[in-house]
């Protein structure tokens, strides 16, 4: 799954209110960003890079396991597969969308 498409999966699960109250960004590093802005109404999904309350760096394939369910979140911030920085409160409610 290319950048694009991990973005409109997110953009799908993420909906018009995603519970997240907050900014979210997915850095790939080459790969791009996801920018989740859980604060605008509608929540929306860009890729974007803006400033964020938090900022998870992860490879574009782990976030690709993380969106079809390969990699769950605990396991991969474990693995070391996520590093998140800014709020971890805003990374604990990532599950709810992802």
């Amino acid at each position: 799954m290319n950048l694009e498409a991990c973005t409109e999966a997110i953009r799908t699960k993420v909906g018009a209110d995603s519970g997240l109250a907050a900014t979210l960004k997915f850095d790939c590093g080459d790969d791009g960003f996801v920018y989740i802005d859980g604060q605008s109404t509608p929540n929306s999904v860009s890729n974007e890079n803006r400033d964020a309350d938090c900022t998870v760096g992860i490879k574009l394939e782990d976030l690709n396991a993380l969106l079809t369910g390969d990699l769950e979140p605990a396991t991969g911030f474990m693995m070391g597969k996520l590093k998140v920085s800014g709020d971890m409160s805003v990374a604990m409610r990532l599950q709810r969308v992802i």
